[in-house]
């Protein structure tokens, strides 16, 4: 898939890298329990692959138009955990710091959302983030997502002493303004 600036694609051997290293970075994993070792972000990609295969969607790897630069990812997730608004598709993103403020996850999530509900058939998303990523969230505003702070959690993968506990979750039903 494609935007006017950036290829959605499937993931290759090269995105590796540079993914584990966006997955180290403490900045871009802030918002997360901790940052990701190279076995574990490699067991990630491995896993997102999984999903392409078993359900024909999942995080497609962010490529720029033009450099072919890789920058993150952006795309849709089956979530099971134990939470009352689950099973659902999640849409979530992340971007390597030098992409950050360029409107990529913005512009990627439009496209993701189009398929979502124009082509993998889905009737709604949810997205959800630590309630301290003012990021992610403006970012599903801008999708026209909707907050209803009563469902707002405590994310069970989270250790309970963890600053990012808490979570905020937003809502999109297809055929939404």
């Amino acid at each position: 898939m494609e935007t006017e600036r950036l290829i959605l694609r499937r993931w290759r051997a090269e995105d590796r890298e540079p993914f584990a290293a966006m997955n180290a970075d403490p900045e871009v994993m802030e918002h997360f329990p901790a940052p990701l070792t190279r076995e574990e972000s490699d067991l990630l990609v491995d896993r997102i692959e999984q999903h392409f295969d078993e359900r024909g969607y999942s995080l497609w790897a962010l490529e720029v138009i033009g450099t072919g630069e890789f920058v993150g990812f952006t795309g849709l997730s089956y979530q099971t955990f134990d939470a009352p608004f689950l099973p659902a598709v999640e849409i979530g993103w992340r971007l390597a710091r030098p992409a950050w403020g360029h409107g990529y996850a913005t512009e990627a999530a439009r496209r993701v959302v189009a398929f979502a509900f124009e082509e993998a058939g889905l009737d709604d998303l949810i997205s959800m983030t630590a309630a301290s990523n003012l990021r992610s969230q403006a970012v599903m505003r801008r999708l026209g997502m909707t907050r209803d702070p009563a469902e707002d959690f405590d994310h069970p993968k989270v250790p309970p002493d963890s600053p990012v506990l808490r979570h905020v979750l937003y809502r999109l039903k297809a055929g939404s303004p």
